[in-house]
């Protein structure tokens, strides 16, 4: 049956996407940097400090599976709306923590809100993502360029969440912080609701559950290159690099802490930012425009083999560390810069890529699935992140990111230019 709703007007429509997921992610970032050093300060244990982001990752693998029957049943826009809205009522309940529960009442508290949180990030990026497919030009590498500036413009934001999630975090309090979040992103859905064009996608009353299951040899061997990308990323970022930052930054006073704080915050913020900044530039750097689909894919591969080389390096350097030194330190923000750089080129080619194996009538069943099997690798980088430093410290934590980078440059080498 031919859709006869009317074709948003591309351009107004991407900036009314962009800007509701900007606000979302700002909030998403600040949230996670907020659990992170609260509980950290409060006594949990790197790996207690995992098990609060568990649930976050598997909400977010059960979300996308699920999130893209829903929005080829129900529309993009319901999807995004529910996502926002949902983050807002994650944010309230978060408030409602009690610092005289126990140790183990908290940690079960806070799971179950970060697994709202999970669903809510996952229904927001879920809707973005496909937008753009329905929403940017195909000619000239519009597609690409499109994608990045969302993907790159969302990174650097949620780096300034982090730098926010910290800086809130010492001036105002836990819970005061995260109820002004939550007015915040409310005032925005509000906005959003009114400022939203006409003429996505509004659903299809037939769409099956069972067609979330992509049958495409791409679609699956690119997100199961993408589990193991971001496994490796989040190895070391969700607990042990800032664990370890906070081991050499703070002397355990307030004013120490509130310094240690500002400047693990605004390492995270800076990494993220800068990874946002060289993703939304990627289609420049790889000369997309010009290249044909071949070429990004060879391109995937071999950027994939030259981010191997960092973590390994830093597996080396870290060998050689005896506890939290200051040369140390120098070498993993040196490192982890550049990881983050080349990481990004990585992560807007498979971006890219998802966008163009996948078909528009199908594409947000691809996306949902393959945003899946990226929070399927942030899970399993949060639980690694976790296990690894406390067992390992930093060089079990690197060599373990290595070998998942290596093994998604594997993977990536068995893509093959889809039949049009």
């Amino acid at each position: 049956m031919t859709d006869t709703s009317p074709r948003p007007e591309g351009l107004s429509a991407y900036i009314a996407v962009t800007a509701s997921y900007w606000a979302f992610m700002l909030t998403d970032g600040a949230l996670r940097m907020l659990v992170l050093l609260h509980f950290h300060m409060i006594g949990f244990s790197p790996v207690q400090l995992a098990y609060l982001f568990v649930l976050y990752e598997v909400a977010g693998m059960v979300t996308n599976l699920c999130a893209g029957w829903i929005a080829a049943r129900f529309g993009l826009t319901s999807t995004l709306y529910a996502g926002i809205g949902l983050q807002v009522l994650a944010l309230l309940a978060l408030s409602r923590l009690d610092p005289s529960w126990t140790v183990g009442a908290s940690v079960v508290y806070v799971m179950l809100v970060q697994g709202a949180s999970g669903a809510a990030k996952d229904l927001a990026k879920m809707s973005s993502k496909s937008a753009v497919k329905l929403l940017a030009p195909s000619a000239n590498g519009g597609l690409f360029r499109w994608v990045a500036f969302l993907t790159g413009s969302k990174n650097m934001v949620k780096g300034l969440g982090f730098l926010l999630g910290a800086v809130l975090l010492a001036m105002l309090g836990f819970v005061w912080a995260v109820l002004g979040m939550a007015a915040i992103l409310a005032v925005i859905l509000i906005a959003v609701l009114f400022a939203m064009p006409p003429g996505l996608p509004k659903g299809r009353k037939g769409a099956k559950f069972s067609e979330v299951f992509s049958k495409s040899y791409n679609v699956n061997l690119l997100s199961a290159a993408r589990v193991f990308m971001f496994g490796a990323r989040d190895v070391w970022f969700v607990v042990g690099i800032p664990i370890y930052f906070y081991a050499v930054l703070s002397d355990g006073s307030t004013e120490g802490n509130r310094a240690a704080f500002f400047l693990i915050g605004t390492f995270m913020a800076g990494w993220v930012i800068m990874y946002g900044l060289v993703q939304a530039n990627a289609p420049r750097i790889l000369r997309a425009k010009i290249r044909p689909e071949a070429d990004l894919i060879a391109a995937a591969h071999r950027w994939a083999w030259g981010l191997a080389i960092v973590p390994a390096g830093l597996t080396l350097a870290s060998m050689f560390a005896d506890g939290p030194q200051m040369w140390m330190t120098t070498t993993l923000i040196v490192g982890l810069l550049v990881f983050g750089a080349i990481f990004a080129v990585n992560s807007s080619l498979h971006s890219y890529l998802i966008l163009s194996f996948t078909k528009a009538e199908r594409v947000t069943m691809d996306v949902g699935f393959y945003y899946m099997a990226n929070a399927g690798g942030r899970l399993a980088g949060t639980l690694l992140s976790g296990l690894t430093y406390q067992v390992g410290g930093l060089p079990l934590m690197f060599g373990t990111a290595a070998v998942l980078v290596a093994l998604s440059s594997i993977t990536v080498g068995y893509l093959k230019p889809a039949q049009r």
